[in-house]
């Protein structure tokens, strides 16, 4: 499966702050009760449902630019057979002019969370990749199981990079006495 973890149905409990809420959503097309709202609701019941000529996207605008470390979509091939994505593509950028495609996925009869990294490049450390930092995120499903032509994703979530493991670790502590002072406020 390309280096993809499965998970379950419900979503997954993951280290990394889901930052989709951040964005304006739109999809390609879609068909009545099945908008892009069946994305974030976190229910394995609704789905968005494609309405329209192949490639279908999601897209997602941020108001500034954010680092977007992982995917997370929920698919489920028993259920939605030849709706099921097959192929997809992560493409990002500073406005929709100008997305760049980052990374590809194969999915190999998803069912349940998908979670997979946005970028391909390593990190300095070498253990895991680099965020994106992006204005703009876009996922296009770019074939479906069996040459399906509409397409079901029944959740979506988009992950930023992981937080400090401390609570209250501060990048930038103050040192001085004079400064410390003002640290908090009541």
């Amino acid at each position: 499966m390309d280096g993809l973890s499965t998970l379950r149905n419900t979503p997954p409990v993951l280290p990394w702050p889901d930052i989709g809420h951040l964005g304006k959503w739109s999809v390609s097309s879609y068909k009545f009760g099945f908008g892009p709202e069946c994305l974030r609701d976190d229910d394995p019941e609704t789905f968005w449902h494609s309405d329209g000529p192949q490639p279908h996207f999601m897209t997602v605008q941020f108001p500034r630019k954010v680092a977007i470390q992982k995917i997370s979509l929920h698919l489920s091939f028993p259920l939605d057979d030849s709706y099921t994505p097959s192929t997809v593509c992560i493409r990002a950028g500073t406005g929709l002019s100008d997305l760049q495609d980052v990374r590809f996925a194969n999915l190999e009869k998803p069912n349940g969370w998908v979670t997979f990294d946005v970028s391909t490049e390593p990190n300095e450390d070498g253990d895991g990749f680099k965020p994106i930092n992006a204005y703009v995120l876009q996922i296009v499903i770019v074939s479906n199981h069996m040459n399906g032509k509409d397409t079901h994703v029944r959740g979506l979530h988009l992950l930023g990079p992981a937080e400090p493991s401390l609570p209250g670790d501060d990048p930038f502590p103050f040192t001085s006495q004079n400064f410390k002072m003002f640290e908090c406020i009541r």
